[in-house]
């Protein structure tokens, strides 16, 4: 994560095209010009403070997004998490923000923004894929990460984000004071599941082997374990992405009797957001081949669809396909 503490050219930049981006909607200035009463209500009361900030997980449109993000980001940290309706990692993700801002007790706000329903945030961000989680603070953006993380490398992040600001935004240090004032504990998460953490470093050390091999041994013990289903896909995914070649889906279209060609252009697809075309290609490479081929095209294909949650309708429509040119 880039340190906030650092002062980096770029975020004028960014700032100024966030603005641009949001012409109309959007007023970076008159944001800035409120900065000294943010600053006023940040040092009053805790409880002031508390009230000002109300929920911690917000739905922000872009008729709201000035008040509820860059306003709001004048007296704590704002964490814009850029999702879709489509999107099956934005749904792994979303749920351990949540649970974190929660945890977090009005120090920083959840602001969740679905990218189709608002698309000038999403140029605004230079979106180009998702999930993407975005602090906002003081008005500035500061990307956090891209992609679905362990929860403890959420958490490591945001928690790291919050120290270097506790000094710079008392609106942080306000929220922790109302929260001891109301005497309320801090929110307990449940504790981490040994095999799970196990698993979660193994990813994070970029041992896709071991992550799938802990994986495995979860759902070895618990058959019906959706998690851990879920995420020996992610994992068997991820290791043959991160070796994705875009140039694969070309080579796959010149080659359409090439069956690695074509599975390892359904995962470049997938890899860029071409989730539609990936399940199209390999439903059509099931259509026109049999025996082993045609049951390895089904198997990978029926791997992609447990990336997404069972109600997707992309998955949906391609499982109508398959079942088309299975019988």
């Amino acid at each position: 994560m880039e340190r906030v503490s650092r002062p980096d050219p770029r975020k004028a930049a960014q700032t100024a095209a966030l603005s641009r981006a949001m012409a109309g909607a959007v007023d970076l200035a008159a944001v800035k010009a409120r900065s000294e009463a943010a600053a006023t209500r940040a040092s009053a009361p805790a409880t002031d403070v508390s009230a000002a900030t109300g929920q911690w997980v917000i739905d922000v449109s872009e008729e709201t997004f000035q008040a509820e993000v860059l306003e709001r980001s004048l007296e704590v940290p704002v964490v814009v998490d850029l999702w879709a309706e489509w999107c099956g990692p934005c749904k792994q993700l979303s749920p351990v923000l949540e649970r974190l801002a929660a945890a977090g007790q009005g120090t920083w706000i959840l602001a969740k923004v679905d990218v189709d329903a608002n698309p000038r945030i999403a140029q605004a961000f230079g979106v180009q894929s998702i999930p993407l989680v975005v602090a906002v603070v003081g008005g500035q953006p500061l990307q956090l990460f891209n992609g679905v993380l362990p929860e403890p490398q959420v958490r490591q992040t945001i928690d790291s984000m919050i120290e270097q600001l506790r000094d710079r935004m008392p609106g942080i240090v306000a929220a922790e004071k109302a929260a001891a004032a109301a005497g309320e504990a801090p929110v307990e998460e449940e504790p981490d599941d040994p095999r799970f953490t196990a698993a979660e470093d193994a990813l994070e050390l970029g041992d896709y082997a071991a992550a799938e091999a802990a994986y495995q041994a979860i759902l070895a013990a618990e058959p019906d374990n959706e998690q851990a289903a879920a995420a020996l896909s992610q994992v068997r995914f991820l290791a043959r992405a991160e070796n994705a070649d875009p140039s694969a889906i070309a080579r796959a279209d010149a080659a359409p009797d090439d069956l690695d060609a074509q599975l390892a252009a359904a995962d470049a697809e997938v890899a860029v957001d071409r989730v539609d075309a990936a399940f199209a290609r390999l439903v059509a490479v099931v259509a026109r081949t049999g025996g082993d081929d045609r049951d390895r095209a089904r198997q990978h294909l029926v791997g992609l669809f447990e990336l997404f949650p069972v109600d997707d309708p992309r998955v949906a429509t391609a499982r109508r396909a398959l079942a088309r040119a299975l019988f």
